[in-house]
């Protein structure tokens, strides 16, 4: 099996091609940003397109729906003419709380990530393929390589950091009640391993289905690092697109795969190479 990825430099992108590469699978990488030159896609099985703007503070809709909607849009009907499988990478900040997080669900995108994502589902949805299509809507992905997402990468990332540096951790007001679902990058690797044998096309959420506060994961971090929690002000450009609440019914996916998610607490306590 030949794969090619895209955004392979990026935090997900990194795990999974080295994931792919230790399970004696053919792997390449392209990145938007360096390569010039449009991906040669025939040849290979799979195309598997993580590589976006994932910032979700980003204001310039010009830029995220060039790289995010139109180029993935290219890539995906390259797939269909060059009969490649297509994996791409979705997101869970589409959703709204109020209704609900299944693949159903209606969808409220508060910021241009989210928006660009939304239409690249529904753009997939509409158009037909003879090829497997399978789009996953991340949840709060954390784990190895995050180092590259400065702002964007996860709470668990970003205490661990402040506790080791600074020896206090930073935590907004009211976080007991910001809840999220945070899913483990090597599970993320896996989920993508297990559908490329599966020709199922589908959109799929990729969580636990747990949701834990931020309150809780900081607290579990500051007692293995042995420091204090700082609680500040959430900022401005920062209120605007928040998601206070996630929680993945990964129900379609289950009927599929197994997958034995990791628990982000045991993770914090247990593992040795912490970032």
């Amino acid at each position: 099996m030949k794969v090619l990825i895209t955004g392979h430099k990026g935090f997900i992108g990194k795990n999974l091609f080295n994931f792919l590469k230790a399970k004696k699978i053919k792997v390449k990488g392209y990145d938007y940003k360096t390569n010039k030159k449009f991906p040669k896609i025939k040849g290979f099985d799979w195309v598997i397109h993580l590589g976006a703007i994932s910032s979700t503070t980003e204001t310039n809709i010009k830029k995220v729906m060039r790289q995010n909607f139109y180029f993935s849009k290219k890539l995906l009907l390259e797939c269909i003419y060059n009969n490649v499988n297509f994996q791409y990478a979705s997101s869970a900040s589409v959703y709204d709380k109020r209704f609900g997080f299944n693949e159903n669900s209606k969808c409220v995108p508060k910021s241009p990530y989210s928006l660009s994502k939304l239409m690249f589902d529904e753009y997939v949805s509409e158009t037909k393929h003879n090829i497997v299509v399978q789009g996953f809507r991340y949840f709060n992905v954390f784990g190895a390589n995050e180092n590259d997402k400065k702002n964007q990468a996860s709470p668990v990332y970003k205490f661990i950091k402040q506790a080791k540096l600074r020896k206090k951790i930073n935590i907004f007001y009211n976080s007991n009640n910001y809840k999220r679902d945070f899913v483990y990058v090597g599970d993320v690797c896996e989920v993508h391993k297990k559908m490329l044998n599966k020709k199922i096309s589908g959109l799929y959420n990729v969580g636990r289905g747990k949701a834990l506060s931020f309150e809780i994961i900081a607290k579990e971090i500051s007692k293995r690092f042995k420091c204090k929690l700082n609680y500040i002000k959430m900022p401005n450009n920062v209120k605007k697109h928040y998601q206070k609440y996630t929680k993945a019914n990964n129900t379609k996916l289950s009927k599929i795969i197994k997958v034995n998610w990791t628990d982000p607490i045991k993770y914090i306590k247990e593992v040795r190479k912490i970032y």
